[in-house]
């Protein structure tokens, strides 16, 4: 357990958060060792933690006294292909047998394709960089761990400052305050609930809670309330927990005319995100060349430096040191350089983006700001929402307590309660939230279950989409196909437990290809979701061997991997299909809510009734299917002999 001193003592909330953080970081540690360090290079290849070899492209120097590394990978690669990401800390290699240190650590700057940007933790290149036999291999991420247990320390021992008054508030002992709500301009872009929300955000002295369910314009509703807010407040700071997410507030916020400043790791390499990003607002200062001048003649000294070897006379010995002093003096002189105008940048910045973690990014480091807005609230551990909180004087949560959870490891952290939210945890205790109950994406009959089940029937389908269907196909814009009694057994891959079923698989492409011969929209999204990735791997391979869907626009993703996306029709594979009624991760009804809600004109589900069947969720959406006339038999499609 937790270290705990009188203070943690007065607050157990965050005290059981640090040893539910604790068992957490011990699992995911030991996971990775199984993963990932205990495995050979040929075996960390295949799986996607190591690339090598790889050409090295291009090098040079970024801001903060730090190298960086540009390497090609010798063949395409697909992104489920391999376990890099932005952000991902990682190691560069070489397998030379004379290279006497044969490894520099850095951090992932962006993949793309066949290409990776690594920017090192180091001031210099490694002088093996151009013997070939490089690679990189992915590491564990302990920073992130270490930001978040740093953070609750912070909150834990706030006295009589402002973040003990949101830590307060936080635990339901104060009640949120609010001015008097503003009047804002006529947006034709809100709907009356999203003004309100605007007008709530605005009006909120330190915690505003935004209940955003699937399709309601939470982005749109973030983007005006933030451009509102910029008019009478400077640096906002705008976090979420994907660079994703980010990203795509990144871009809307600049499209609003605002001064955007991205910074941090991106997994984007658009042009419209580069141009955002800190990294890039530096290089086009026309100081900027200056700048890596310097750098590049401070590691020139270094390295003419570090030539005399041990044995060495008093000519020799001063030097050295005298190269060394000139390199020190150079490197000082490019940071004081890019320190001015990393400052100078920020204050200029209307909005200041980065993912929770990013917000402890060294060029933030002496920053405060009045405002944090955190998107996605409700995907985050609420010790990562506590890192840019600490930051701030006031804070915006937006999300959806009933879409996926955040991903937790450990069971035991798990049933701690480390998978619940801020966000989930202030909405009950707080007298007001804003709630979006406009939704935009899905025909009425889709959006229904969803509706009745989660949100209280509090939503609406916008006219403009209430009854849209796809042109062509006969029957509504919601079916499920029963494969009760056809025999289709689920199956379980030895090594990795996941689950998949063949025989349902073929069905729903069947189902898929006959809805396909009759659409008179060419071009469609497809989208076939399920909760299993052994059940994506096969169905990934069915296709491919399909001269009819192959080529199609069509996305194969775990229900998880398609969280904030969506699609003209969407099929689902539940897949599970067993005598014992057992669900697995079907029983997880936030992830149903995300694939059931993630169609906009057809949605199709594939599943056993009879294994289904005991289940509440489960029964009362077979029920709604019935009512809706949406529920059709397997055995139509086994009769065309199709499986």
């Amino acid at each position: 357990m937790g270290k705990q001193d009188g203070v943690e003592k007065d607050y157990p909330h965050f005290s059981r958060l640090l040893d539910l953080l604790a068992l957490e970081r011990r699992e995911d540690e030991e996971a990775f060792r199984e993963m990932v360090a205990s495995k050979p290079l040929d075996e960390r290849r295949k799986e996607g933690y190591t690339w090598q070899p790889v050409e090295v492209v291009k090098s040079g120097y970024t801001y903060g006294d730090r190298a960086f590394v540009e390497l090609l990978h010798p063949a395409p690669v697909r992104e489920d292909e391999h376990q890099f990401r932005a952000g991902k800390p990682v190691q560069v290699f070489s397998v030379q047998p004379e290279v006497k240190r044969p490894n520099c650590k850095g951090v992932v700057f962006y993949v793309s394709g066949r290409r990776m940007r690594i920017i090192l933790n180091s001031r210099d290149l490694p002088d093996w960089l151009g013997l070939g036999g490089v690679g990189v291999d992915i590491q564990f991420d302990a920073t992130t761990y270490e930001e978040m247990e740093n953070a609750l320390h912070r909150v834990i021992r706030a006295q009589g400052d402002r973040l003990a008054e949101l830590r307060a508030i936080s635990l339901g002992k104060k009640q949120p305050q609010r001015g008097p709500l503003p009047e804002i301009a006529a947006d034709k872009e809100l709907n009356p609930a999203q003004r309100a929300a605007v007008r709530y955000i605005l009006a909120s002295r330190d915690i505003a809670l935004v209940h955003c369910p699937p399709g309601t314009g939470k982005t749109t509703t973030l983007v005006q309330a933030i451009t509102a807010m910029s008019a009478t407040e400077h640096n906002i700071l705008v976090t979420a927990p994907s660079n994703t997410a980010v990203d795509v507030l990144t871009e809307r916020l600049a499209d609003q005319g605002l001064q955007v400043v991205r910074v941090g790791n991106i997994s984007r390499v658009e042009e419209s995100i580069w141009a955002h990003t800190l990294d890039v607002q530096l290089a086009r200062h026309p100081e900027s060349k200056h700048i890596k001048k310097l750098k590049v003649q401070a590691a020139e000294k270094r390295r003419a430096a570090g030539r005399y070897k041990r044995r060495f006379g008093k000519a020799e010995y001063l030097e050295r040191k005298n190269l060394y002093r000139e390199a020190s003096e150079l490197q000082a002189w490019a940071r004081q350089l890019e320190d001015r105008l990393l400052d100078l940048i920020l204050d200029q910045a209307q909005v200041v983006c980065c993912t929770l973690i990013g917000s402890v990014h060294p060029v933030l480091a002496r920053r405060r700001f009045r405002t944090v807005f955190i998107d996605e609230a409700a995907q985050a551990r609420e010790p990562a929402t506590w890192v840019p909180i600490s930051r701030a004087s006031r804070v915006v949560l937006a999300g959806d307590p009933f879409q996926l959870p955040p991903t937790v490891r450990s069971a035991r952290a798990q049933k701690g309660g480390l998978d619940v939210t801020l966000l989930e945890r202030c909405l009950p205790r707080f007298g007001q939230a804003a709630f979006l109950n406009v939704q935009y994406r899905m025909h009425e009959h889709i959006m229904g279950f969803s509706n009745a089940w989660f949100y209280g029937d509090r939503l609406q389908a916008d006219a403009s989409v209430a009854r849209h269907q796809l042109a062509g196909p006969a029957g509504g814009p919601l079916v499920f196909v029963d494969t009760a009694g056809c025999g289709f057994e689920e199956d379980e891959h030895p090594v990795y437990k996941s689950k998949s079923n063949r025989g349902e698989a073929l069905i729903l492409l069947e189902h898929l290809r006959q809805m396909r011969e009759q659409l008179e929209e060419p071009a469609v999204r497809l989208a076939i979701l399920t909760p299993y990735r052994q059940q994506v791997q096969l169905l990934d391979e069915l296709v491919a061997e399909d001269p009819v869907l192959a080529g199609q626009n069509l996305t194969i993703r775990t229900v998880d991997g398609f969280q904030g996306q969506e699609a003209d029709a969407v099929y689902i594979s539940l897949v599970r299909s067993n005598g014992k009624g057992e669900l697995g991760f079907l029983r997880d009804y936030r992830r149903m809510n995300v694939a059931l809600t993630r169609a906009r004109k057809l949605l199709v589900v594939v599943g056993d009734s009879a294994t289904l069947g005991g289940d509440p969720f489960y029964q009362a959406f077979l029920s709604y299917c019935e009512e809706k006339a949406a529920y059709q038999t397997a055995w139509s499609y086994l009769q065309s002999g199709t499986p």
